[in-house]
């Protein structure tokens, strides 16, 4: 299990459009639990508690931006609860406000915009280097976007971006992704990603071969990102 320094990830899930009224009203799920996504990621029940009473206890509520734009908000979440199923949330967008929010409105009444993505940083997760599946066990939400899609992997990307941006590295798992996207095996991937970028990352002395072709993948990797 690792502790990690929130870093700003998204993560999409399908909308429900009908449930849109006409003053711009919604009830939608930012996040499903329990259900592997196309990040290779399960969200744990109960991983958004702790980021739901801290907002309260500072009277605040999650804002609602458009496409993830800080520069963009358009509308809030009057309310966000975990039930069974995932993070519950009543929507509101200020469609007399914000011209953004009326695109978003009409986009979701008309089912051309199909999404909801939030942004989030992970506090606790587990990842599990064979199967390449992560558990999200607690994580940091910043803001939930209606988008054009309900899954992106560019927002793999720029989750990346964030991390070398801050003169960080990306995490194992992202890249062995890379890896594989670049047409390693998923044998190979692990191996160089976790024989190599694993040292890197732990400044440990360990096989040279390893090492060296990690530091190459991981240049490529940089220049992918930028």
């Amino acid at each position: 299990m690792n502790q990690k320094s929130p870093v700003l990830r998204h993560k999409r899930v399908a909308f429900k459009a009908e449930d849109v009224t006409e003053v711009g009203t919604f009830i939608g799920y930012g996040s499903v639990f329990g259900n592997l996504d196309g990040g290779d990621d399960i969200v744990e029940r109960g991983a958004f508690g702790a980021s739901i009473e801290r907002l309260k206890s500072m009277g605040r509520v999650t804002p609602m931006l458009w496409q993830h734009k800080t520069d963009e908000p358009i509308g809030h979440w009057a309310e966000l609860e975990e039930d069974d199923h995932g993070l519950k949330g009543n929507g509101e967008l200020w469609i007399d406000d914000a011209p953004y929010a009326r695109i978003a409105h009409r986009g979701m009444k008309t089912r051309s915009i199909t999404g909801l993505s939030i942004g989030y940083g992970v506090i606790r997760e587990t990842y599990d280097s064979k199967s390449g599946i992560s558990l999200l066990h607690e994580l940091d939400l910043y803001e939930i976007s209606p988008v054009t899609f309900p899954m992106n992997d560019l927002a793999r990307v720029e989750a990346v971006k964030s991390a070398l941006s801050e003169g960080g590295l990306p995490t194992i798992k992202e890249f062995e992704r890379f890896l594989r996207e670049a047409g390693f095996s998923k044998t190979q991937a692990t191996a160089v990603a976790n024989g190599g970028l694993t040292k890197l990352l732990r400044s440990e002395s360990g096989d040279a071969k390893a090492k060296q072709a990690a530091s190459i993948a991981l240049a490529a990797f940089r220049l992918h990102s930028m």
